[in-house]
């Protein structure tokens, strides 16, 4: 059952936003048309409260309808989160481009601009403590029905909801003696991914194919059945984890989504690379997974120590032979810098104090510029 779409606004720009919105979404998912149309509606109630005497796009201007479409969306009670916003800006910023373009009106891409897009929030890391992965944990394996065994194969992979809930049946692949993967469908990203499992996650993945409704198809193609649609099984799952969150007595707000934190910090603090934990949650840019893990002060301790141990990310001697080993002690001087590129990010990430956090920038990008500057002396 799939969720139902509000109806547009009666406004006379609905004939023209309607076909506009679906043109700019023609290749996106379900969840882009709503937000798109979302927008529509948004920005055109607040034209027809605003702004009644607009009728047609040759009448839109920058000031003052989007300027004062950009200040209600600030002014938001209570306030919108600034990717929301950002969404905001951008959905109708393309749906002005295609207008302008199909109705033959130039300015209406001029009207917003690339700095009109509120930046992103930089958000810390939300791991569960050990105290309270261990309740939630121990609560789900006492109940050990359908969902919690759902839950704990969230926990147990790292897996967002909508991977989880589109695993197909046969998911699990024998890649060896006594080594499994689990297959994670097309995401978020648009990537799908193999993840190494141990046997724990192989019995989770067997108690929930056992208790799977009778009712369910036998022969269905989805892990997870789903007789009332695919967004009324999320919104299940996450009711589920609040119901638990609430009967072992945490009074913090706990979602789904927190697992994957907890599963990529968990896989750093057990010596898994950072590149291997992204490729593990399927994340494109080392940015993205730096958002997904807690480096603590005894993380840094416990990797510059481990570096020091290597002779490797020692300073290469000054003493040089050849030109051929000047060109390798050049190459262990950048993977040297690139390293600690990497742990100045993670302990500049862990620090609150912004001035502090300003001046480990600049070193960063001084970082960058000699890196660039050495790569140029090991090209031949």
């Amino acid at each position: 059952m799939k969720r139902q779409r509000l109806p547009l606004p009666t406004h006379p720009l609905t004939r023209t936003f309607g076909p506009a919105s679906q043109s700019v979404t023609t290749s996106l998912g379900d969840s882009s048309v709503t937000a798109y149309r979302g927008t529509v509606r948004h920005f055109l109630s607040y034209l027809g409260a605003q702004f009644p005497e607009v009728h047609s796009l040759e009448q839109l201007r920058r000031d003052p309808h989007i300027l004062g479409w950009l200040a209600l969306l600030r002014s938001h009670n209570p306030p919108l989160a600034a990717i929301t916003r950002a969404n905001y800006v951008i959905a109708l910023r393309r749906m002005l481009e295609d207008l302008a373009w199909t109705q033959q009106l130039p300015h209406l891409a001029h009207l917003l601009g690339r700095d009109d897009v509120p930046r992103k929030e930089r958000r810390l890391p939300r791991p569960l403590t050990p105290e309270q992965d261990q309740l939630v944990q121990q609560e789900l394996l006492r109940r050990n029905d359908f969902v919690s065994n759902v839950l704990l194969l969230l926990r147990h992979t790292g897996m967002r909801i909508g991977e989880c809930v589109d695993l197909s049946f046969d998911c699990l692949r024998p890649l060896g003696p006594g080594q499994w993967a689990i297959h994670v469908p097309l995401g978020k990203l648009k990537t799908e991914r193999w993840v190494p499992v141990d046997s724990t996650v192989c019995q989770l993945v067997d108690r929930i194919r056992s208790l799977r409704p009778p009712t369910a198809p036998q022969a269905g193609r989805l892990l997870l059945p789903r007789p009332r649609g695919r967004y009324m099984l999320i919104r299940g799952l996450r009711a589920t984890l609040r119901e638990v969150v609430d009967a072992v007595g945490i009074s913090a707000r706990i979602v789904p989504h927190q697992f994957r934190h907890t599963y990529g910090t968990e896989m750093l603090r057990a010596g898994v690379s950072f590149a291997a934990v992204m490729k593990l949650l399927g994340h494109k840019s080392p940015h993205m997974t730096l958002e997904y893990l807690e480096i603590t002060q005894q993380d840094l301790q416990r990797e510059f120590h481990l570096a020091l141990s290597h002779p490797r990310h020692l300073v290469p001697s000054r003493t040089i032979s050849s030109g051929s080993s000047t060109r390798a002690d050049l190459f262990n001087l950048i993977d040297s810098l690139t390293i600690a590129q990497h742990v100045l990010e993670m302990y500049r990430r862990s620090m609150a104090d912004d001035s502090a956090r300003r001046l480990l920038d600049r070193v960063a990008n001084r970082i960058v510029k000699i890196l660039t500057e050495i790569r140029k002396l090991s090209t031949p």
